[in-house]
């Protein structure tokens, strides 16, 4: 296209602008001699033209790599926005003279920006501005999924030149309704029996580990001696069975915003000695019911959550010494998972069953074979121990509310009158609440734990 043509069809181009709204890229700046002229933005990869009152000699621009210039007339200057930047535009007249010194800003194209923004996001108030050779994204979306959609969508108009000073509107803080229940059920069985004869001065003959039964000694003992003189024998039979039941419940209510961590111990710390450098120092573990979860409130109030649970104990059958310190060791079960669900859904974390059998037997050789008799001779000891933990979660979607609508469970109770605590021994006055709910429960009844 020759010089003439260019400039009719640019000439072309900005009288229809002119006839119309004009868009950034056909704006029309004029520069008066004499006068300061304002900060030309140019849109990268549009156009701008500048008119000058008088006829021009001489253009230059100072990075040619931020905007391009060319002239259409001998007052019309033809300038393009190549890369995001500051420059500056000389103008100087016919009898070399400065005319004026256009500063020319060079921004993102925020206009087709704006266009897909409303294209994509169209429900969402997202005010677009430049600041230098940047994007300024403000306003409030409704969930962080649209937040990050309209910043990766900056990102591609401005790379790494995106100030995000949008925020999350709505409802983004979740509750977590955590019920913990743990079932422990255990049960002993021993059967043992010890001989022992005894003939006079020469000593004795036992078999077992022979005692005789006393006020201390364990329930489930029973010994008789038979014979009398020079030659006695005595004979005990244990049997013994103990059975154990547990019930572990908490039942925590942990609040968190979107995207934050919130954790719960319910428990203790354990004091564990560390020898280090031959110095003895403590250093503490948590154990009991723990909790920890980060929720993320995605589209469509869908949340996004990952949790960790655990419930530990301290087990006093494998210990170690350190530092002349007995330490015990511990029971733990936890469990690591992410899910997806909606307010007021719930999910179960079940099956944590464990079931320990343990069985041993002791005998003396040959005389535990016996006919009848050989069951003196023999020890045999069986335990059985069962656990179950079911971990029931429900999501909410919470927003804070007034003081006053609040209560603990400390606000209804009163103090007994003189009256109802000595005469009808009330603990609390009638009517008292949380206390006088829990005084009214019938513990009684039937209790366990039962597996099939």
């Amino acid at each position: 296209m020759t010089f003439k043509s260019l400039a009719v069809a640019l000439l072309t181009v900005t009288g229809l602008a002119l006839a119309q709204p004009a868009p950034a890229f056909a704006q029309t700046v004029r520069v008066i001699n004499g006068e300061s002229a304002s900060t030309l933005r140019v849109p990268m990869n549009r156009a701008v033209v500048v008119e000058t009152e008088n006829p021009f000699a001489e253009l230059s621009i100072a990075n040619p790599g931020i905007a391009d210039i060319s002239t259409l007339s001998d007052r019309s200057i033809y300038v393009l926005g190549k890369t995001p930047g500051r420059t500056t535009l000389t103008i100087l007249g016919l009898d070399g003279n400065l005319v004026s010194n256009v500063e020319v800003q060079v921004t993102p194209d925020i206009a087709e920006f704006r266009e897909r923004l409303r294209q994509i996001l169209p429900s969402e108030e997202i005010e677009v501005r430049t600041a230098n050779d940047g994007i300024v994204l403000s306003g409030t979306v409704s969930t962080p999924a649209r937040l990050d959609a309209a910043f990766q969508l900056a990102q591609r108009y401005a790379p790494d030149r995106v100030s995000n000073l949008m925020s999350v509107g709505g409802t983004q803080q979740v509750m977590l309704k955590v019920r913990f229940a743990e079932m422990q059920r255990g049960v002993s069985k021993s059967l043992g029996g010890s001989v022992q004869i005894t003939g006079g001065t020469r000593g004795s003959v036992s078999s077992g580990n022979f005692a005789t039964p006393t006020a201390t000694n364990p329930a489930g003992t029973l010994g008789f001696r038979v014979g009398g003189g020079s030659l006695t024998a005595q004979v005990l039979i244990e049997a013994l069975e103990t059975q154990g039941m547990a019930r572990t419940l908490a039942e925590p209510n942990l609040t968190a915003l979107s995207g934050q961590e919130a954790s719960f111990l319910a428990g203790g710390e354990y004091p564990i000695p560390v020898v280090e450098d031959g110095n003895v120092t403590i250093q503490y573990k948590p154990f009991g019911v723990e909790l920890a979860f980060t929720p993320r409130v995605l589209e469509d109030n869908v949340i996004n959550l990952a949790l960790e649970a655990a419930v530990s104990s301290l087990d006093g059958t494998n210990t170690v010494s350190i530092g002349g310190s007995v330490v015990n060791a511990f029971r733990r079960r936890s469990t690591q998972t992410t899910v997806e669900l909606r307010d007021g859904e719930s999910f179960a974390i079940a099956g944590l069953l464990e079931d320990d059998f343990r069985s041993g037997s002791t005998a003396v050789p040959w005389l535990s074979e016996l006919p009848i008799l050989g069951a003196l001779f023999r020890s045999v000891n069986y335990q059985r121990s069962q656990t179950e933990l079911v971990i029931i979660i429900t999501a909410h979607l919470v927003t804070p509310t007034r003081g006053e609508a609040l209560m603990l469970p400390t606000d209804r109770v009163r103090p007994p009158s003189e009256r109802e605590l000595f005469l009808n021994g009330q603990m609390s006055s009638s009517g008292g609440g949380a206390v006088g709910e829990v005084a009214r429960q019938d513990f009684g009844g039937s209790y366990g734990y039962v597996m099939e």
